[in-house]
């Protein structure tokens, strides 16, 4: 597979791994429209801080459990106002450091600043994205082509799913040199290879009144060419599709068996006489012939199945999505319409793209159940949040979203459209729902490693079991053994921790734990038990690294 190559890139292949861990400091929650300083561990996050350490921060909790990731990162025009301040100590990349990407040109070092500032953070949201989940990334042509790249190289070339073309400006840019862009794209990967029909959605109620026009005992129904429309495939190379039906002239019924009333022999055949074949082997149009009618067209019989609208179950039918996005409805100017409803008092030159909240809401039905995840970690105005609460009111969900936006508007504007929705605004009803907000607090390991004592306890907890067990801690802890984190493939973990004091462990220690378990991890700051004695009672002792110079 080509892999790109960059200034740089060596240098942030791993940067993600070497990103500090840190603390999601709780600073107020958001819920029936009253702001309070009360955690509501909604599950719904606001986080503001770089989304490179926020990310980070929620490995603990949310590593492989991100259902749909939806990200509008900078589209790198060299007209954008964007910050690259990633903490590279590496001399070729410190000169970019907090360096704005102005209009430079569309000389190499602007995209090697861009592909510098993205890797680590699609190396964390691979992470944090789930085995059956999707990513979608918006670009125009600027860097879309690198990112294809990149994504080839973290998520894997098979994991491609689909590269949206949206007609997001109908009007064009008049100012572009050459042609008049109109449009974008949205880049589809997933984490693994998923079925085929897995970004399929529901049709609407509308779409079923238009298409499935006919009705019998088994609901409404279209009809579907049984030959393949598509002239590739034929009895040359789908040789086990061509074979001869039979039709009754009176009833209009088809079988696979010639008899006396079934005696018209009807071939796959296109009109000038190319022998194609028909979509469905032999034993399923026996099997199903109940659902095969003929029909005669200037003296040729041509062959249809009945496709019905709802499956035996009662299940909606589905349909695939197209790769040309160009509903009305995801135009940017909807999504500056909305956002000026919302804040009507604000320049909309401030916040000039905004998406629509029907695009994201239309990428968030295609690969989401009612209580899956959904992230944002360029959050922008808030888009992903509103598409998330409208979705759940429409058809009763549950979903959660997490949104993460580094700059100082993340509560003035991100938070607070999150909470105008909620409440209602304009002429609009309250979709209702609840928020936490989050500011990125204290690294959990000091830069020589030490434990950091100000961290918040509970983000300590979080990171040591995640780090032992890749999961995270599932409620908070009220259970008998004070320092008992959690039980994980038979193995129970304990933290002997308090701050400003050298822990030890002991039996007196041993004596406190209610836990039963095949093993024991125990972290402390000393162990004066015998080796054989934690080996016949399978206890493994891991040193708290702490700097003891303080004690």
């Amino acid at each position: 597979m080509p892999t790109l190559q960059w200034i740089g890139k060596d240098k942030v292949v791993s940067h993600h791994l070497n990103v500090p861990v840190r603390e999601l400091k709780h600073q107020y929650g958001f819920s029936d429209g009253i702001e309070t300083d009360e955690n509501l561990h909604s599950g719904n996050k606001i986080i503001h801080g770089d989304n490179l350490e926020a990310l980070k921060a929620l490995l603990p909790e949310y590593e492989g459990k991100i259902k749909c990731i939806y990200i509008d990162p900078p589209y790198n025009t060299g007209n954008e106002n964007w910050v690259y301040n990633d903490n590279v100590n590496d001399p070729k990349i410190k000169k970019w450091l907090d360096t704005v990407v102005g209009k430079e040109g569309e000389d190499l070092s602007r995209h090697d600043k861009w592909l510098c500032m993205m890797y680590p953070r699609l190396q964390l949201l691979h992470k944090l994205l789930a085995e059956d989940g999707a990513i979608f990334i918006s670009l125009d042509e600027n860097e879309t082509t690198h990112l294809r790249c990149i994504m080839n190289e973290i998520f894997g070339e098979n994991c491609f799913v689909a590269q949206i073309t949206l007609l997001c400006n109908p009007k064009g840019r008049s100012q572009d040199k050459y042609f008049s862009t109109n449009h974008e794209y949205i880049s589809i990967y997933s984490k693994t290879k998923l079925p085929k029909d897995s970004f399929s959605i529901v049709k609407s109620d509308d779409l079923i009144s238009k298409e499935y026009r006919l009705k019998d005992e088994g609901g409404a129904y279209r009809l579907l060419e049984l030959r393949n429309t598509h002239r590739e495939f034929s009895k040359e190379n789908r040789p086990n599709l061509y074979y001869p039906l039979y039709v009754d002239p009176i009833s209009y019924k088809v079988s696979t068996i010639k008899d006396e009333n079934y005696s018209i022999e009807v071939l796959p055949l296109w009109p000038d006489g190319f022998e194609g074949c028909w979509t469905w082997g032999k034993e399923l149009s026996k099997l199903d012939s109940h659902l095969l009618v003929a029909k005669q067209i200037k003296g040729k019989w041509k062959i249809s199945r009945k496709s019905y609208s709802k499956s035996d179950d009662g299940e909606s039918v589905t349909k695939k999505l197209f790769t040309i996005w160009s509903d009305s409805k995801f135009y940017t100017e909807k999504g500056q319409l909305s956002f000026g409803e919302i804040f009507p008092g604000l320049n909309k030159n401030d916040f000039p793209q905004p998406k629509s909240v029907d695009l994201i809401k239309e990428i968030i039905k295609t690969c989401t159940k009612e209580d899956d995840i959904i992230l944002d970690s360029f959050a922008g105005s808030g888009t992903t949040a509103h598409a998330v609460l409208n979705l759940n009111k429409q058809d009763n969900g549950s979903r959660k979203f997490i949104l993460i936006e580094m700059k100082d508007y993340a509560n003035s504007i991100t938070a607070e459209r999150v909470k105008r929705v909620i409440k209602g605004y304009s002429d609009k009803e309250g979709l209702g729902g609840s928020f936490d907000y989050f500011e990125l607090g204290e690294r959990i390991f000091t830069e020589d490693g030490y434990l950091n004592e100000s961290a918040n306890i509970d983000s300590i907890k979080n990171y040591i079991y995640y780090s032992e067990t890749r999961s995270s801690i599932s409620t908070p802890n009220q259970h008998a053994d004070k320092h008992f984190l959690g039980l994980h493939n038979d193995t129970a973990y304990y933290l002997l921790y308090e701050k400003g004091t050298i822990t030890t462990l002991n039996h007196s220690f041993l004596s406190t734990i209610k836990t039963k378990a095949e093993n024991y991890i125990i972290y402390a700051d000393n162990c004066v038990l015998t080796k054989s004695f934690m080996q016949s009672h399978r206890i493994t002792f891991k040193k708290i690294p702490r700097d003891i110079i303080q004690f």
